[in-house]
C-alpha cells in the first residue's frame, strides 16, 4: 500500500495489513471521503449558480411551473383561465417565463389557495402571481421576486348605501367592511379604516361581493383595479367610494411569491426588472389595467 506523504512522494513503508490501530483510522477516513462525495440531498434545491435560460433547478426539468389561486378574476386573470395569457398577471407570469428562457408550451400552471401559498413549508410550484403584497411578515415564510405592480385599495359599495357619498376616511367611521381573509385589503381595513373594530372576513371576493349585495356589509375593500372591474361588469349598481392613501414610504407592491430559499429568486428578480426597464411591464399594465386610472383619493 502506497502512502503519499505531504511532500507528494510515494513510500511504501507500511505493511500489506496494517495494524488494528492504523487499520482503524484507514476506515475513519474512508467513511469521511465517502460522505464528502455522496450525492446531494435531492429534497433539497441545488443552488443557481447563473441564470441558464431554460435550465434553472426548476421543480421539473424543462419546464416552470407557475401557481395562482382559484377562481382567480379580472382584470388579473380572464374566465379563471390562467393558460390563456389573458389579464394582466397571466400576461407577466409568461413574460417573465420568456424572460427566464422558458417558452410558453414549457410553462405549466397549478391552484394552490391564496392563503396557502404564503405559509411555511414546500411549494408545488417555482413561483406565483396572485396579487400577493410584499409584506415584512410574508418574507419571514416565503420569499418574494422584485415587485411588478404597485397598488393602492379602494373602498366599494352600493349606489344606494349611506356611504356611497363619503368623501374621507372618517365618513366611513360607522360602517360595516369587509374583506378576503388574509389579504392586505384586510389589513388596510384595521390600519386605515376602522382600528377599533372587527372587519368582516370572507374566503373570496366573490363571498363578500354576495355579502354587500345581501346587505351583511356596507362597503368592502378591494385593490383599484378589481374594483373598477367589479364595478362595472360584476356588482350592479356598484361604487368606488374612493382609494386609500399611499401613505409614506415604500407603496404595496405585488411580487411573485416563491420558496424560502429558492434558488430562482434571485433570477425572477432580474427577469422583472428587466421587464421594467424595457418598459414591458408597463405596456401589459396600460393593456390590462388601463382602467384603474383614477379614483377620488379619500382623505
Amino acid at each position: 500500500m502506497a502512502i503519499i506523504d505531504a511532500g507528494g512522494s510515494a513510500r511504501q513503508n507500511l505493511p500489506v495489513t496494517p495494524p488494528l490501530p492504523v487499520r482503524r483510522l484507514l476506515a475513519a477516513a474512508a467513511v469521511v471521503l465517502a460522505a464528502g462525495c455522496a450525492p446531494a440531498d435531492t429534497n433539497t434545491p441545488p443552488a443557481a449558480a447563473s441564470c441558464v435560460p431554460g435550465a434553472l433547478p426548476t421543480r421539473t426539468a424543462g419546464t416552470l411551473t407557475v401557481g395562482t389561486d382559484q377562481p382567480v378574476y379580472p382584470p388579473w386573470y380572464l374566465d379563471d383561465d390562467p393558460t390563456s395569457g389573458k389579464g394582466f398577471e397571466s400576461a407577466v407570469a409568461y413574460a417573465i417565463a420568456g424572460e427566464l428562457g422558458y417558452p410558453r408550451d414549457t410553462v405549466n400552471w397549478v391552484r394552490a389557495p391564496f392563503n396557502a401559498a404564503v405559509q411555511p413549508g414546500p411549494k408545488a410550484f417555482d413561483l406565483n402571481l396572485t396579487e400577493f403584497s410584499i409584506t415584512d411578515e410574508r418574507r419571514q415564510a416565503v420569499d418574494f421576486s422584485a415587485p411588478y405592480y404597485d397598488v393602492k385599495q379602494a373602498v366599494v359599495t352600493l349606489g344606494s348605501s349611506p356611504f356611497a357619498g363619503a368623501t374621507t376616511l372618517a365618513g366611513l367611521k360607522e360602517a360595516r367592511l369587509g374583506a378576503q381573509v388574509g389579504t392586505t385589503s384586510y389589513e388596510a381595513i384595521v390600519s386605515q379604516l376602522a382600528p377599533s373594530s372587527q372587519p368582516a372576513v370572507f374566503n373570496t371576493n366573490d363571498d363578500a361581493k354576495l355579502a354587500l349585495t345581501n346587505g351583511q356589509v356596507d362597503a368592502i375593500v378591494v385593490d383599484l383595479p378589481t374594483a373598477f372591474f367589479i364595478t362595472s361588469a360584476e356588482l350592479d349598481g356598484g361604487k368606488i367610494v374612493g382609494q386609500l392613501p399611499a401613505g409614506t414610504g415604500t407603496p404595496e407592491q405585488f411580487g411573485a411569491v416563491l420558496d424560502k430559499g429558492s434558488p430562482l429568486t434571485g433570477c425572477v428578480s432580474d427577469a422583472v426588472e428587466r421587464l421594467r426597464a424595457a418598459g414591458t411591464l408597463a405596456a401589459l399594465e396600460q393593456q390590462w389595467l388601463a382602467a384603474a386610472g383614477s379614483a377620488p383619493e379619500l382623505r
